[in-house]
């Protein structure tokens, strides 16, 4: 079983995600009303990634058998693309500066392998999201959708997020083959 902070962390975590995952498809139906379609695309395959990293919070918990309440911030207050374009900046910056470190550091001191797993994989990929997000913002905050000459790719095991034409050969951050990625 999961100890206690442990298991808290992977609650709050899978909450926090759960919201990301339907926040950007919202942000997604905006950005495409706006005409924003390559951002569109975007904010869909970056949902999917929160829903990978939801699903392996999640199944870390799998030995419970109990009622609990996850705790998660989110930033709120939906607008024009290029506002939710900061506002998924700001929450995936707060994931990487703040809540994940603190949650890695947990699993790692209480032994929680499967645990540190997830939150290894859900890092890594939220700095990517935010390199995207910046990415996008600019041409967004200029008048321009983004650029986008391929696709967004992501690893369903991990949440990897590429982005060209092909998906990479195998995943840097677990090592699933090309096959398994999902194209956006």
């Amino acid at each position: 079983m999961v100890r206690p902070m442990t298991k808290d962390a992977l609650l709050s975590a899978f909450g926090g995600e759960s919201m990301a995952h339907m926040r950007y498809l919202i942000f997604a139906d905006i950005a495409d009303r706006e005409g924003f379609k390559n951002v569109a695309r975007l904010f869909r395959a970056i949902a999917y990634a929160e829903q990978v990293h939801a699903a392996n919070h999640y199944r870390a918990l799998r030995k419970y058998d109990e009622e609990a309440k996850a705790v998660s911030g989110t930033p709120i207050g939906p607008g024009n693309t290029s506002k939710n374009l900061e506002l998924g900046i700001k929450g995936e910056a707060f994931e990487i500066i703040e809540m994940y470190p603190v949650y890695l550091e947990i699993a790692r001191y209480q032994g929680e392998k499967e645990a540190e797993l997830s939150f290894i994989y859900a890092y890594k990929a939220e700095q990517i999201h935010e390199q995207l997000y910046k990415e996008a913002k600019k041409f967004v905050d200029s008048g321009q959708d983004w650029p986008l000459d391929g696709k967004v790719w992501i690893c369903p095991v991990c949440g990897h997020t590429y982005v060209a034409r092909e998906p990479p050969e195998k995943c840097p951050v677990c090592g699933v083959s090309k096959d398994k990625y999902v194209g956006f």
